[in-house]
């Protein structure tokens, strides 16, 4: 059984990954304020000594905690997002945690395809690919300091030796939402973007669990997080191999029913 820590664990992405393991795995949930929906130990990421403290005797942190508002302001990214994960990396590195999986986001790689400045809506005709090794490319302050945090684990995998794993995660809705995010009454970039960059909730739990617990052919890890979506434009190939993600879902497939 391994002994995981997951940060962010009130987030939308948070809360689906807390079904990820069963209880095949210990998962401990971390939250940044009280929430009556989940049993949770408070943990402030901008706090370098809350953080040392209460992320020690774990074997994984799942690490999702920070601003996760593509329209987030610098400020805000640079402390909790920048900041807080190196927090997090330090606390791994002097508690001897094994590895550390980062919640890193399409909007690192997000200019690619795009065809104007709005970090969400439409991608180009042809759908270039991004393979998981392209160069970081942001499209927003929030895109900046997820590609700043993927050199930061590069840099203690590294230096530290620690198993790192760098989730690009897509656009996580559940059918409802992609529902609401495409069709004829949608911007045609913007539905575009939601059928290429749709990560399912299933699919959401799976990549997190293989991210968590498959054996690492190497250190660090980056990799795209989407479903197997027909317009998908990351490409998943390198997920399939490094982490044996094996993704169910497809944005085309799920809105035809």
């Amino acid at each position: 059984m391994v002994h995981i820590a997951l940060t962010g664990a009130g987030g939308n992405v948070g809360r689906e990954v807390l079904d990820a393991f069963g209880d095949d795995h210990d998962v401990v949930p971390f939250t940044h304020s009280e929430t009556d929906e989940i049993d949770s130990e408070l943990l402030d990421v901008t706090d370098p000594g809350d953080v040392l403290e209460k992320l020690d005797t774990f074997d994984v942190v799942l690490h999702l905690a920070g601003a996760s508002s593509p329209d987030a302001d610098w400020e805000t990214v640079s402390e909790t997002n920048v900041q807080g994960t190196k927090h997090v990396l330090d606390a791994v590195v002097e508690n001897g945690i094994d590895r550390i999986v980062f919640a890193s986001s399409n909007h690192a790689v997000g200019t690619y395809n795009s065809v104007d400045d709005d970090p969400e809506t439409a991608t180009i005709a042809d759908n270039r690919p991004v393979p998981a090794d392209s160069p970081t490319a942001p499209d927003s302050f929030y895109g900046v300091s997820k590609a700043a945090c993927e050199n930061l684990t590069k840099y203690y995998a590294d230096r530290h030796e620690i198993e790192v794993v760098n989730l690009r995660i897509g656009w996580y809705m559940d059918e409802a939402d992609l529902r609401k995010q495409t069709g004829d009454d949608v911007d045609p970039g913007k539905d575009r973007f939601a059928r290429a960059t749709w990560l399912s909730p299933r699919d959401c739990r799976a990549v997190h669990r293989r991210a968590a617990i498959a054996e690492l052919p190497e250190s660090p890890v980056t990799v795209n997080a989407v479903s197997r979506n027909d317009q998908r434009y990351f490409t998943l190939t390198e997920t399939m191999r490094t982490l044996g993600y094996k993704p169910r879902d497809n944005a085309e497939e799920t809105l035809k029913h």
